[in-house]
C-alpha cells in the first residue's frame, strides 16, 4: 500500500475558510455531565479550562486516515520482533524486562499533516482525551453539507460514539480477561495519578469512572499513596483493587510513592495498565531511531512494503551523542530535541530557537533530535474576531494495534497546550477519497 498522499485542495480549504462551529453547548453540557454523573461540571470546565475543547472541527481526507492505521500496523508488525525487542529493552529500565501479558491500554499514535501524508510525531502510552474526545463527539451537531456527510457515513460504517464508548470499556474487559480469564468478573478498578484532583485532565478521570460503573464496575480515583498491600493483593480504603488504569507520568514506576503499585505489578496482586513494558516498547522516543532506520529494519527481515512505510512517515531520528555535538548545533534549524521519556512536550526545544546554555543542557541529558516537520493549521474565528491559524495535530487512540478513534488538538506556540483560545481538543471529521462533497467547494 502506497502511503503517500497528495495535497487535497478541498480538504485544505475547509480547515482553512470554514469557521462553522459544530459544538453545541447544551449538548455538551448534557453529555459531560450525564457521562461523569457531576453536576455543574460543564460550568466548571468552562471556568477552569476554556482551552480544553475546540468549537470548531478539523477536516482530514480518507487517505490520510486510512495511511495512519497503515502506519501503525507496520509499528506493530516490528514491535514483535525479536530483534526490536532487544534492542529497545536494552536502553530501558529493568521493570520493562518483566512481560505482563498484556497490550496496555490507550496508547496514542500523533501525527503532524503534510502536503504528501501524515507524519509520525511520537508515540505515548499513557495518552490523555480519549475519554473527552469520546463526549465531546456526542455534542456535535451538522451546520453543513460536508459535516452531514461526515456523520451520514460514520453512522453507515458503525463509528457511532456508542461504538467507541463501548471500544473504551472493551479494552479493559480485555487486559483483565487475558490476565484473570474470561470468567472471573471484574469488579472494582482503580484510576490512580498522582494528586489525581490537581490534574488538568481529572474531568477525563471523572468521565472514564462513570463509565466503568455504567458497566456494573465499580470505579474509584485515587492517589498512588492511598493503595495498600493486603493477603488479598492490592487494596484501598473502599475494598480490593482488581484493575488500575495507570496514568501515572512515572512510567517505570521508580518513585518511592509509587512502590506499592509497583510490587502489585510485579507479583501480579493487580492488572495494571498501561504497564512500562509497553512505554518501553513503543513511547521511549529512542525507539523513533529504530523505527526510521531503513537500513537496520532491512537487515532484520522486516518487509519492504513495511520499511517503505516506516520509513516515509517517521522523519528521520537520531540519539544525541555529545561527540557529535557540532554536527548537531550546525544543523540545528532542522532538527526538534526531545526528551528520551518525555511526555506532553516537556522540555522538548525546536533547534531554531535554542540557547547555548540550553545547548548544554540537552548534551548532559538524554535526547533525540527528529527532523522538523512542521504541523498543518486549522483557522478558526473567536466570536466577530478576524481568523486566526492555529497549529494543529491528529491524535490517533490505539489499543493493540488498532486505531479506535481520532482527535485533534489546536494551539499556538511550540506545544499543544490547551491554553490556547479556540483551541484545544477537536472532532475530527474524515471524507472519502480525500474530497469533501461539491456543496463545499
Amino acid at each position: 500500500m502506497s502511503t503517500t498522499v497528495t495535497s487535497a485542495g478541498p480538504i485544505e480549504w475547509l480547515n482553512k475558510e470554514c469557521f462553522c462551529i459544530t459544538v453545541d453547548p447544551e449538548m455538551l453540557r448534557r453529555e459531560l455531565e450525564a457521562h461523569s454523573s457531576t453536576r455543574g461540571l460543564y460550568d466548571s470546565l468552562d471556568a477552569t479550562h476554556p482551552g480544553l475543547f475546540a468549537k470548531t472541527p478539523v477536516f482530514v481526507g480518507r487517505a490520510n486516515v486510512v495511511a495512519m492505521q497503515a502506519l501503525v500496523t507496520a509499528v506493530e508488525s516490528v514491535v514483535q520482533l525479536s530483534a526490536y525487542r532487544q534492542t529497545v529493552l536494552g536502553w530501558a529500565p529493568e521493570i520493562a524486562r518483566f512481560d505482563p501479558g498484556i497490550a496496555g491500554v490507550l496508547s496514542s499514535f500523533d501525527f503532524h499533516l503534510t502536503p504528501d501524508g501524515p507524519r509520525l510525531i511520537e508515540i505515548n502510552t499513557n495518552a490523555g482525551g480519549a475519554f473527552l474526545t469520546a463526549v465531546l463527539s456526542r455534542a456535535q451537531h451538522a451546520c453543513c453539507a460536508p459535516v452531514l456527510e461526515a456523520f451520514d457515513r460514520a453512522a453507515a460504517s458503525g463509528a457511532s460514539t456508542e461504538t467507541l464508548t463501548t471500544r473504551l470499556f472493551e479494552m479493559f474487559r480485555v487486559e483483565w480477561a487475558r490476565r484473570r480469564g474470561h470468567d472471573v468478573p471484574l469488579r472494582r478498578v482503580a484510576i490512580v495519578d498522582d494528586a489525581p484532583q490537581q490534574q488538568y485532565l481529572y474531568p477525563e478521570f471523572l468521565l472514564a469512572a462513570q463509565l466503568f460503573r455504567s458497566r456494573g464496575v465499580e470505579a474509584i480515583i485515587c492517589d498512588p499513596t492511598e493503595l495498600a498491600a493486603a493477603a488479598d493483593g492490592l487494596r484501598h480504603e473502599s475494598g480490593h483493587i482488581d484493575l488500575v488504569y495507570n496514568r501515572l507520568t512515572d512510567f517505570a514506576l521508580a518513585e518511592p510513592q509509587h512502590a506499592v503499585l509497583r510490587e502489585a505489578y510485579l507479583s501480579g496482586q493487580a492488572v495494571v495498565t498501561p504497564h512500562p513494558r509497553a512505554h518501553a516498547l513503543y513511547a521511549d522516543k529512542r525507539n523513533l531511531t529504530v523505527l526510521s532506520d531503513a537500513a537496520r529494519l532491512h537487515e532484520w527481515g522486516v518487509e519492504p512494503a513495511t520499511v517503505a512505510t516506516l520509513h516515509s512517515m517517521i522523519p528521520c531520528t537520531e540519539l544525541v551523542d555529545p561527540s557529535r555535538a557540532e554536527d548537531l548545533w550546525t544543523r540545528r534549524d532542522e532538527l526538534f530535541f526531545k526528551p528520551v521519556a518525555g511526555f506532553g512536550g516537556k522540555a522538548t526545544y525546536r533547534g531554531a530557537k535554542l540557547t547555548r546554555r540550553v545547548w548544554n543542557e540537552i548534551l548532559n541529558g538524554e535526547y533525540v533530535a527528529q527532523a522538523l516537520v512542521p504541523p498543518s493549521e486549522r483557522s478558526v474565528r473567536i466570536e466577530k474576531q478576524p481568523a486566526v491559524s492555529l497549529k494543529l495535530d491528529l491524535r490517533c487512540y490505539v489499543y493493540d494495534g488498532q486505531v479506535l478513534s481520532h482527535a485533534a488538538r489546536l494551539y499556538q506556540g511550540q506545544v499543544t497546550n490547551f491554553r490556547t483560545p479556540g483551541g484545544g481538543f477537536a472532532s475530527v471529521f474524515s471524507f472519502l477519497h480525500g474530497n469533501p462533497p461539491a456543496a463545499a467547494r
